[in-house]
């Protein structure tokens, strides 16, 4: 039987658990909130550079890339660089091809019974055009994010067996925090970049501006998280029995 061990079972249940959420960023992402106004708090209004009434207006994708990068440190812990390259390419691979069915379902005619529906306040709407916008992600959107992605994922495990080379099995929050506080800082600008600079007209400026602001977020969320990756931890020393546990973590050191 395949998974007749617990390390394979481990691993199969955290790549899952990784692409998912990896997938699920992707797609919920083309959804702007403000964190201020969710939170009952007046917006900001930072000023960077010279650009005024800055405010925390996220990608609604951020609900679910800090579980992915809890997944990484996890991932990496036990299983090494292998690991996380190796489902990082997955991701990637799916979420291509994901974007790459949803074109092709964009360009298929619609019914016309389904083009327009009455909502429950008597409004009508366009739901090929809604279907479309929601869905049709502009290409440098999609090139940026998935770049993003995947380089901040090279980077956070570099750095998280860098300081755990240095420290030793001690200071799990160091590695794991300070990889993911680092990645998140290289993500926040690679991502606007691709998308607005290369793809779009914003400045350089503007990138910087924008990209600090949202940052202040991600580090917020990434040190609060901490504890959580504690728990985690402990649940899967606990599954995996002391033993095992051990095997695993000096053979994921081993990879460096």
């Amino acid at each position: 039987m395949i998974f007749k061990t617990k390390e394979t079972k481990l691993f199969v249940i955290l790549a899952c658990f990784f692409i998912a959420n990896a997938v699920i960023a992707e797609f919920i992402g083309v959804k702007i909130f403000s964190v201020e106004q969710t939170l009952g708090m007046r917006e900001l209004n930072l000023s960077f550079l010279g650009f005024e009434k800055l405010s925390l207006n996220m990608s609604a994708g951020v609900l679910n890339w800090p579980i992915v990068f809890i997944m990484t440190d996890i991932i990496n812990e036990y299983f090494g660089k292998r690991g996380v390259r190796m489902l990082s390419y997955i991701a990637v691979a799916l979420i291509s091809y994901a974007f790459m069915v949803i074109y092709f379902s964009i360009v298929l005619t619609p019914s016309g019974f389904w083009v327009t529906k009455t909502l429950a306040d008597g409004s009508l709407i366009d739901m090929n055009a809604a279907y479309n916008n929601m869905l049709g992600q502009g290409l440098w959107i999609i090139l940026g994010s998935v770049t993003a992605f995947l380089v901040s994922q090279i980077i956070d495990v570099s750095i998280f067996h860098w300081i755990k080379k240095a420290t030793g099995e001690k200071a799990l929050w160091l590695r794991a925090t300070g990889s993911t506080v680092v990645s998140q800082l290289i993500d926040s600008f690679v991502v606007i970049f691709i998308a607005f600079y290369i793809g779009g007209n914003w400045t350089f400026k503007q990138i910087i501006a924008v990209g600090l602001v949202g940052y202040i977020y991600k580090f917020v969320v990434a040190v609060s998280l901490t504890p959580v990756l504690y728990i985690v931890h402990k649940l899967i020393d606990s599954y995996l029995g002391k033993e095992l546990s051990h095997r695993l973590l000096k053979s994921a050191q081993e990879q460096d």
